[in-house]
């Protein structure tokens, strides 16, 4: 069995690199790709001992206690296993073409989804039912040869004329037994000290074939362990004393306090533009920032952003990052301040327990506005509208609290959304309007020919080999409506009520780029914009570089008094900001990195890349506070 299951990993990992070679580096060399099937084949030993081990236990277990033959139960474990594997091949692809790893800790996050709305997606956009017929048949074809292999037989130790000799051969079985278990526990070594696991994989130049050594069962272990990490720690030691220090550090000075919020308390240096009737903070499904790139202008897709940023009232951030890689990180971090840390507040107690300080919605509320949340979906979405309404938000509309004649499972289309908060906006109140869209989200169903989209207007950015290439052409004209949807809801809003302040900020991306290895930059940068009377371009300091739990901070110090009091995690970009980080990157102007010590990738410019000491500095503060203030209150207990 164990053979067996080794080849299978084998043979998938082959097929993997095979299928997926079009995100393999032009620098790739023959010898990575040996290098990786090497350490894979290292690494798959503790895949397929661990499945051995299972066929072992339960076949010997079956025939000592029940006299049941081993051979029938080999074959209906080995038959689950084959199944299993061929799901999870298969599974991987789409996957990988998502979120250029295999599976992540992400997953743990799809428990919250609406399941009618994820199952529709998979029928629709990654063709579940040819998948599964694919999954069936290779499995079958897997189960043929597992049958056939076990019809080998089984060797049997030999028998000795003399007692002594056959105790002597059945204990050097148990020694060759022992040591062996010891080259599958430690990925063909025989010391830890040259284990191969999950952390140490990434082996070779070509981020694909550091991800193919990773057979599915260890992808899948490495997202347990991240996610179980991250839930239960930020991997810092922490404690009250620990947790001072990162306070001063934070807010620039110690104070004598035992309270976490003093800490996060600021004093705003007075609003930068007259103080707006309405505000509407726009949070953009799958809005990366690589669209707006000059090297891209061809494509055509962003034009409407693209012309906001061009007014001379309008300031933009391009050095931005999502708060993790899904639109929930990106809401939370909006919403509440707090950078990812995996601690998913909207569906744990925490969340509803208290209004953070630090939460954007009674923030606005003590500055006169009445806080709205408008999301293009379903209210039961990851409880975001029990969310919302707990963290400070007045009123939460859903797309079914408005007229939609079009849509998908996740919600109505974005021209819908947008009228319906238009449709809404209040002339006695100041409002304060967050808006999450989604129809730049798959299944992609938007009538593109209806809404005037043009796929020859885009042909001139694509790349040769995608030009045919329908199911892209239609992702990125989603995004062009996304854009137009977005900048027809901008203008209209500011003739009808010109004193109104805009932030247009994307939840995530990683999800399109026509470019099959982007660079890090390209990859996960978002934008940011403000638009609106007293904006201009100076607002935002050169070095200006953040993440989405600076947002919140920003729009205070843009619209609040001097002197009025706030809190938040993220300094204002109007502040100084120059570092964003996240749930695993750092960014500034010029650089961007993984929230490790690696060599990061240059943006722009020629300037030294942040020494990592500073780097790991805030880091480990920010995200120690966040985790901190949410599993254990504002209070640091007492100090030894």
């Amino acid at each position: 069995m164990l053979l067996f299951i080794l080849a299978v990993l084998s043979l998938f990992r082959v097929g993997f690199i095979t299928l997926m070679h079009a995100y393999m580096g032009d620098m790739t060399t023959l010898n990575d790709i040996f290098t990786a099937l090497y350490y894979g084949l290292r690494i798959s030993l503790k895949s397929a001992g661990l499945l051995a081990l299972i066929s072992f236990v339960v076949c010997l277990g079956l025939q000592v206690f029940f006299h049941r033959p081993s051979a029938d139960t080999r074959l209906m474990l080995g038959t689950v296993y084959v199944f299993l594997l061929s799901l999870l091949f298969y599974a991987r692809m789409p996957y990988y073409e998502q979120f250029h790893m295999g599976f992540n800790q992400l997953i743990f996050n799809t428990l919250q989804e609406d399941g009618y709305a994820l199952f529709y997606t998979l029928m629709e956009q990654y063709k579940l039912l040819p998948r599964l017929a694919l999954v069936l048949g290779t499995g079958w074809l897997l189960r043929q040869a597992l049958k056939k292999w076990l019809a080998c037989g089984v060797i049997h130790l030999p028998h000795f004329p003399r007692w002594y000799q056959n105790i002597a051969a059945r204990a050097l079985c148990l020694l060759i037994i022992y040591y062996l278990v010891i080259f599958i526990r430690f990925g063909g070594s025989m010391t830890y000290a040259y284990n191969v696991d999950w952390e140490n994989s990434g082996i070779t130049r070509d981020q694909l074939l550091n991800e193919a050594v990773l057979d599915d069962m260890q992808a899948l272990y490495r997202a347990y362990e991240l996610h179980e990490r991250m839930r239960y720690s930020t991997g810092l030691a922490i404690d009250p004393e620990k947790m001072t220090a990162y306070g001063a550090r934070l807010s620039g000075h110690e104070l004598k306090t035992k309270n976490l919020d003093d800490y996060l308390k600021k004093s705003a240096q007075g609003s930068k533009v007259a103080k707006p009737q309405h505000i509407f903070l726009i949070i953009a499904e799958s809005y990366a920032n690589w669209p707006l790139l000059p090297q891209y202008r061809d494509l055509n897709i962003a034009n409407g952003l693209k012309n906001i940023i061009s007014q001379d009232d309008a300031a933009y951030v391009p050095t931005m990052l999502p708060n993790g890689m899904s639109t929930i990180s990106g809401v939370l971090g909006v919403t509440t301040g707090f950078t990812d840390v995996n601690l998913y507040l909207n569906c744990i107690e925490e969340g509803y327990r208290e209004q953070f300080p630090t939460a954007i919605a009674p923030q606005m509320k003590r500055l006169g506005y009445r806080p709205k949340f408008w999301y293009a979906g379903p209210s039961s979405w990851e409880r975001i509208k029990d969310f919302t309404l707990a963290q400070g938000f007045e009123k939460f509309s859903g797309s079914g609290d408005y007229e939609s004649e079009s849509g998908n499972v996740w919600g109505s289309d974005d021209r819908y959304l947008y009228q319906a908060v238009l449709d809404d906006i209040e002339t006695a109140r100041p409002t304060f309007n967050v808006i999450l869209t989604v129809s730049n989200h798959a299944p992609y169903t938007v009538d593109l020919a209806a809404e005037g989209f043009d796929p020859d207007n885009i042909m001139a950015g694509l790349p040769d080999q995608l030009k045919n290439n329908q199911e892209v052409i239609k992702q990125l004209g989603h995004f062009w409506y996304a854009d137009k949807m977005l900048a027809n809801f901008v203008q209209q809003v500011r003739k009808q009520y010109p004193d109104s302040l805009f932030l247009i900020v994307g939840d995530h991306a990683d999800r399109l780029n026509i470019e099959t290895n982007p660079k890090m930059y390209e990859r996960y940068g978002i934008p940011l914009v403000v638009y609106g009377q007293g904006i201009n371009k100076q607002i935002f300091a050169d070095q200006a570089a953040g993440s989405q739990i600076n947002v919140a901070p920003t729009l205070i110090e843009l619209v609040a008094p001097a002197g009025f009091n706030y809190y938040s995690v993220g300094p204002s970009l109007t502040r100084g900001a120059e570092i964003g980080v996240n749930y695993g990157f750092w960014i500034t102007r010029n650089f961007i990195g993984k929230a490790e010590n690696q060599p990061p990738e240059a943006i722009d410019g020629e300037a030294s890349p942040p020494s990592w000491d500073k780097l790991e500095q805030e880091i480990d503060c920010v995200r120690a506070i966040s985790w901190w203030r949410i599993k254990n209150g504002s209070s640091l207990g007492e100090r030894e």
